[in-house]
């Protein structure tokens, strides 16, 4: 193992800000790192420097001669006027990429439901995201450099993102270093971490949940934390302990000495209690959902459909579901922001809804507002885990310093607003509260202050988020959203999960079976059409049109192939075997491509 980057003495400093001063350290061979710390600490900075992308002020960047360096910033430089294809694969010949799997499968997970030959001016932020990870997936590099990959990715992708990197190169070969606010993707994939702080650089041994235990360790030995920061850290070091079995039994993540730490730690919370408050506050009547569809106008299929669902006082339940599944669309059929195409959702009297939705609307109107005027116009204490607390001091516990409650809520970043948008939803005091993807922009100190306060929460939560952790920590059952049907998942993410890749598997076949008549035929396809999503459907026509126009440059090529045989002096036996050759391959390939375009065409029902 050798060092593949080095940075030695590297200082970086921005117009208001330094955020990194003397750093010396380096990026081995094997090493996959996951680089933790508060929005602003510089994380972004230190990705930058690393990839070459800017220079430090001061210091040196060094890499190994002769490496390869991939970088993924939060933001992309695709150009607007290429294509996906372009911007994918560049220049590459189709025939060299279609003919590897592993750069196959990259497309087909990350950009399958996306036009080939489209412009990437006309993708949304998340098309063009996931179109910019492709990208750089399918290249080959020693050093991998991420910033925030997962943003834009649902579970199942984000679940195929850490298993490719995971078996990306050889034990001990290659290097990766990834910046995100995933906890679960950061204990999946990495081995070691970095903590951006303070302009300096601490690294920690193991994933995230490891990083965590020494940490917390660290914070009480030296006692230079405050109170409250030590105990949020410590609560997520205490659900980390006692969760899910699989993931308290890794062996980077000692469980024995975590639990020392917590032994006289309380509960995270009291189920119990917060279920006789929520019926103080509720009554026995919240959401009554029977026999519900909803289907958009023009669309073919329904978002949701047969849906009876009974929602309680004090139920904390995540909604999981691929993007486009219709997670949103069920929130605001709960809350009566749409009206059901069939059936009837009753919402009850006493029922007061909080909404915090992923674009913020709630903050729209109030750019040219300070968050001092916002916090003015609530109460003057609220209780809050057994204390009395202000607007103020809630604002700074969700980390907002005194200096920046005169800011402007236009001039704040994004972490920041999504912090100042659910503290007002808290503020009116709702008694059911509805987050949709609460976790973005938040950086995992940010999260865990978040779950802190969501865990005494008194009422009813519904929850949409594509964080595992954060979903698994703050509600009790999750249900899942597939093909327009929901249903519980006991065993949570895993399960939902699983339940994804079987519906995979049992549509395949299904729709490959080739009836013997025509009658046959058509029913098959009626039965198969189900079991294929959009995505797939797609995915599939896609592939199926690039293996017509493959089959169309291949017209006629064999007989050119022996007529240029012809010509070749018959005594050159050298010569007329390597044009045997060309001949032989180019009808295997034909011939392949001819079998491949019959099954596409069968599954299509064309």
């Amino acid at each position: 193992m050798g060092i593949l980057i080095g940075l030695e003495h590297v200082a970086h400093e921005w117009p208001n800000k330094k955020v990194l001063d003397d750093l010396t350290i380096g990026i081995q061979e094997g090493e996959r790192i996951g680089v933790v710390g508060r929005n602003g600490d510089g994380k972004s900075t230190l990705l930058e420097i690393i990839g070459r992308e800017i220079e430090p002020d001061s210091g040196s960047v060094t890499w190994r001669g002769g490496i390869h360096v991939g970088y993924l910033g939060q933001s992309d430089k695709l150009r607007d006027d290429e294509t996906v294809c372009h911007a994918v694969v560049g220049d590459v010949p189709e025939y060299v990429w279609a003919s590897d799997p592993r750069i196959r499968q990259i497309i087909a997970e990350l950009i399958g439901d996306l036009d080939w030959n489209g412009l990437v001016g006309e993708l949304s932020g998340g098309q063009r995201r996931r179109c910019d990870l492709a990208r750089l997936l399918v290249g080959t590099w020693d050093v991998i450099l991420m910033d925030e990959p997962t943003n834009h990715l649902d579970m199942q992708a984000i679940q195929w993102l850490a298993e490719h990197l995971k078996r990306r190169w050889p034990v001990n070969e290659g290097a990766l270093l990834v910046v995100t606010h995933d906890r679960w993707f950061l204990d999946e994939v990495c081995e070691h971490m970095w903590e951006v702080h303070d302009r300096e650089v601490t690294p920690f041994e193991g994933g995230y949940s490891a990083y965590i235990q020494q940490r917390c360790e660290r914070d009480r030995q030296a006692a230079v934390m405050e109170e409250r920061r030590q105990n949020t850290l410590r609560k997520e070091l205490n659900w980390l302990a006692h969760g899910a079995k699989a993931r308290s039994s890794k062996p980077k993540f000692r469980i024995d000495a975590a639990r020392e730490l917590i032994a006289n730690d309380p509960p995270l919370r009291n189920p119990l209690e917060l279920k006789r408050l929520a019926v103080s506050r509720l009554g026995k009547k919240v959401i009554t959902m029977k026999d519900v569809e909803f289907t958009y106008p023009g669309a073919e299929a329904p978002v949701v459909s047969d849906l009876d669902w009974l929602i309680g006082p004090g139920d904390r339940y995540g909604i999981l579901g691929a993007n486009g599944a219709g997670k949103s669309t069920l929130l605001k059929l709960m809350t009566g922001r749409l009206k059901p195409t069939h059936g009837s959702v009753q919402i009850g009297a006493s029922v007061k809804f909080g909404w915090m939705s992923q674009h913020l609307d709630s903050l729209t109107s109030k750019e040219d507002w300070r968050i001092l005027e916002i916090l003015s116009r609530y109460k003057h204490n609220y209780l809050v885990g057994g204390k009395l607390l202000s607007p103020t001091q809630l604002c700074e516990r969700l980390g907002f310093e005194q200096r920046e409650l005169q800011s402007f809520v236009k001039d704040l970043s994004g972490g920041q607003r999504r912090r100042l948008a659910l503290l007002c939803v808290i503020l009116d005091e709702p008694n059911v509260l509805v987050l949709d993807e609460p976790g973005n922009d938040l950086d995992t100190d940010m999260l865990a202050v978040l779950e802190d306060l969501l865990d005494t929460w008194p009422g009813t939560l519904l929850v949409v988020s594509h964080d595992r952790y954060l979903m698994e920590r703050v509600t009790d059952d999750q249900y899942a959203l597939i093909d327009g049907h929901v249903r519980h998942v006991p065993g949570g993410v895993d399960e939902y999960l699983d339940l994804l890749a079987a519906s995979e598997r049992s549509s395949a076949p299904a729709s490959g079976t080739q009836g013997s008549s025509g009658q046959d035929a058509a029913a098959e396809k009626n039965d198969a059409a189900p079991t294929m999503s959009n995505a797939e459907r797609r995915e599939l026509k896609k592939r199926y049109d690039a293996v017509e126009r493959r089959l169309g440059k291949l017209d006629g090529e064999p007989e050119r192939l022996r007529e240029a045989m012809g010509q070749i002096d018959p005594s050159d036996f050298e010569a007329l075997m390597d044009a045997q050759k060309k001949i032989d391959d180019c009808e295997a390939e034909k011939a392949s491509l001819e079998d491949e375009w019959l099954e596409l065409a069968s599954k299509l029902g064309l």
